[in-house]
């Protein structure tokens, strides 16, 4: 880094590189890919559903990068988080089929924003009691938080069993947001696309907060010197609470979107997207949102194209670009927290 000298003769603030070599991955694979693929409607289709998994798991993961970014916490309980969001949404959507059955799609939105609003309230607050019953007593402790977190996991998949019955639940899409916009050989299908709207406002909203705000300036400084923020007079207990609470309920928002994205939904919905939601944070940078978001990116296209393509890999594709990416740069993306 170096220190250019103003007009004045003073020093002028150093000027920071931005890395956007990564920035250029997803289009990399995206462009390898189509001529392996062949046909155009076909690329197209899988890129915007590739973008829409994207989104969905960016917003369960993006939660649980802020929480170990800020609180070096490994909470390995976040799949509960999921569910609880997940049925709490379909609890109200049952209470609302007049919406969720009427052909206006104003109404449909309606339904589901009421759902998903309730869901994040709900995860917001189990959040709270999750994380001064649970995780309080073991901060610095990364096997005890592990073990910890993971039981409160099991717990509570054996509480929603015995809530809601431990038979598969259908999870219907609205009437409005069934079936796709049809351009030609190529279909969007109208859930995807709201599915990438509301990643990309979770997303840029979590960017504002964190480079604009008052808030967000203490938050990125904690991560960064801790001790520094208390001495500074802010009580960095409460940031912690704060956005734990924060990453609780956009876990419960992204188990809302990824049971409507199955259609179904069970007490371990959680469980079974968590492995997903590791590989991205790890792909990213620990404590990196921008990180996080990428990764998502990355792990959904990868999935999509190679399950397309080679079926038989594509359990494995993920792990594969795991190691390819830490090979290339062990901390992740753009990593933030040094751990």
């Amino acid at each position: 880094m170096t220190v250019t000298t103003n007009g004045s003769g003073r020093d002028a603030l150093p000027k920071l590189k931005v890395d956007i070599l990564p920035l250029f991955l997803p289009a990399i694979l995206a462009a390898v890919s189509f001529p392996l693929i062949g046909s155009v409607s076909t690329w197209v289709t899988l890129t915007l559903a590739a973008l829409a998994m994207g989104m969905m798991i960016f917003v369960i993961a993006s939660g649980l990068t802020l929480v170990f970014g800020l609180m070096d916490v490994l909470n390995f309980g976040h799949g509960a988080f999921i569910a609880v969001g997940a049925y709490l949404a379909l609890t109200v959507l049952g209470q609302l089929q007049g919406l969720t059955q009427s052909d206006q799609l104003a109404l449909n939105l309606l339904a589901l924003a009421i759902a998903a609003l309730v869901a994040m309230i709900g995860t917001g607050g189990l959040g709270y009691f999750f994380e001064r019953i649970i995780v309080r007593p073991v901060y610095g402790q990364h096997l005890r938080q592990i073990l910890v977190t993971m039981g409160g996991l099991i717990v509570a998949e054996q509480l929603l069993h015995v809530i809601f019955g431990g038979d598969q639940k259908a999870m219907p899409l609205p009437n409005g947001l069934r079936g796709a916009f049809v351009f030609g050989d190529i279909a969007l299908e109208r859930f995807r696309l709201l599915a990438v709207g509301v990643g990309l406002t979770v997303f840029v909203t979590m960017m504002l907060v964190l480079n604009r705000t008052r808030i967000g300036l203490l938050i990125r400084a904690g991560v960064e010197n801790p001790e520094m923020v208390e001495a500074l007079g802010y009580r960095i207990r409460r940031i912690f609470i704060g956005v734990f609470m924060a990453g609780s309920a956009l876990a419960g928002l992204g188990g809302v979107l990824w049971a409507l994205y199955r259609e179904t939904l069970t007490a371990a919905i959680g469980g079974d997207v968590m492995v997903l939601v590791f590989i991205v944070i790890i792909i990213g940078g620990l404590g990196s949102v921008g990180g996080c978001f990428l990764g998502a990116v990355l792990v959904a296209l990868t999935a999509n194209y190679v399950a397309f393509l080679a079926p038989k890999v594509a359990l494995a594709s993920n792990i594969l670009l795991m190691v390819l990416i830490l090979l290339w740069r062990p901390q992740g993306l753009y990593p933030v927290a040094k751990r």
